[in-house]
């Protein structure tokens, strides 16, 4: 069975990441967390003191991050796990301002693209099917309500005992949906040969089913 590069692309908490990371490991796949490496270089220019909102300070950071994706999802800023500190609301929030910064994005991008170039990988963000891997195979469209959204946020902060208000959550998801999909840069929209899919009311083991199944008539 040949192997096929998987673009999955949807707004703020549809869980494109778990889905992704399911569907990697069930194909053997290298699942690419693209959301973690935006993360990381706000996680960076808070740490160093820089505002999210100043352009060209957090681009003068960018070479000296250095980020490792590991097969078990660990992932490592400068050689230090920062799996779980880069995964906070403030980081979220960041991750979005920093991540409409053209130097962001093409330094980003560039390793991005490199890692898929043998297939075999699925890859998971904003605009994957339409800029970073615009010849993907298969492409996906993942969507929620934002009621949905946030709740599967609330509750997964609860589960790694942090503070949560499913309220404030709400206000944050809708924030993010409005700055993704009307940034300059990149904004978060649906690729012309994507397949929607609307995780409202699925359970992750149904959407892994369905997208196996597009897989599996992609690579037949």
């Amino acid at each position: 069975m040949k192997k096929i590069a998987i673009a999955i692309d949807g707004p703020a908490a549809a869980g494109k990441s778990t889905i992704a990371k399911r569907v990697a490991n069930n194909l053997g796949y290298t699942y690419i967390d693209t959301g973690a490496m935006y993360r990381c270089v706000a996680y960076y220019a808070l740490v160093k003191g820089v505002d999210f909102h100043d352009e060209n300070a957090v681009c003068r950071l960018l070479p000296e991050i250095k980020i490792k994706l590991m097969p078990d999802n660990t992932v490592y800023l400068n050689d230090r796990d920062v799996t779980a500190d880069i995964r906070v609301n403030e980081i979220s929030a960041g991750a979005s301002i920093v991540s409409a910064y053209s130097k962001v994005r093409t330094y980003l991008v560039a390793q991005q693209r490199e890692m898929a170039k043998e297939g075999g990988v699925i890859l998971d963000g904003r605009d994957i099917g339409t800029v970073v891997l615009p010849n993907a195979e298969l492409k996906i469209y993942q969507v929620a309500s934002i009621e949905c959204r946030a709740l599967r946020r609330h509750n997964e902060n609860l589960s790694r005992g942090l503070n949560s208000d499913l309220d404030e959550i709400k206000k944050e998801v809708a924030a993010r949906d409005e700055a993704d999909m009307t940034r300059e840069i990149s904004p978060l929209k649906k690729a012309d040969d994507a397949i929607e899919i609307d995780t409202s009311d699925m359970t992750i083991d149904e959407v892994v089913a369905h997208i196996m199944n597009l897989v599996e008539e992609k690579t037949q």
